[in-house]
């Protein structure tokens, strides 16, 4: 998608409504600040007010995505070529937030180490030694929570009986024997129980 073309389209449009970047902002509930990252390209509005935002310039979410009001004859052509293009950016972005989960991982695995090493071979205070061994353990934790919610909602898991692609839930992702991204997990789909892959995408 050309943010640049979306930015002016937004822009455009909103001048056409006589309505100032604060104007528009106050009406969707955000900042100004927001709405000149749209326009200078700088970033896309968020899903949440896409809607909203096409509301109030009277505009399709198409039209929106394209930067430009799109002709009838060409609307189905354009709204394929946008879903394809969200699908696509949907994927880049899961894949980032999977190396994220074990950049995650690694570095609190490393910190929780230095942690226990610090305590066993620096003399003090075993209140002390103590205190730095549970914050080792409690980032480590926190670590492993925000690893995990990453993993659930990046990509998909794939069933190995029936090849069903599901997003689980955060209670079974926790609960399920793993070997890396692999799960041993019960399928929505087919009620069976199978080692279950992560994927990227849906098909």
């Amino acid at each position: 998608m050309d943010q640049i073309k979306i930015g002016r389209f937004i822009a455009a449009k909103r001048k056409e409504h006589k309505l100032t970047q604060v104007q528009l902002a106050e009406k969707l509930g955000i900042t100004d600040r927001a709405v000149s990252k749209w326009e200078t390209g700088k970033s896309l509005p968020d899903a949440s007010i896409m809607l909203d935002l096409c509301e109030q310039l009277e505009i399709t979410v198409n039209d929106l995505l394209c930067g430009e009001v799109v002709s009838m004859e060409r609307y189905n052509e354009k709204i394929e070529k946008n879903l394809i293009e969200m699908v696509t950016l949907k994927e880049e972005a899961d894949k980032r937030m999977l190396s994220l989960e074990w950049v995650i991982g690694a570095l609190s695995l490393a910190f929780l180490f230095s942690m226990i090493l610090i305590a066993g071979l620096i003399e003090m205070a075993d209140a002390i030694r103590i205190l730095i061994i549970c914050i080792g353990f409690v980032q480590f934790i926190i670590a492993m929570i925000f690893a995990l919610k990453i993993e659930q909602t990046a990509g998909y898991y794939a069933c190995a009986k029936c090849g069903h692609r599901y997003v689980p839930t955060y209670g079974s992702v926790i609960m399920a024997m793993h070997a890396g991204t692999t799960r041993y997990m019960k399928c929505p789909c087919c009620g069976k129980k199978s080692w279950q892959k992560k994927v990227i995408s849906k098909e």
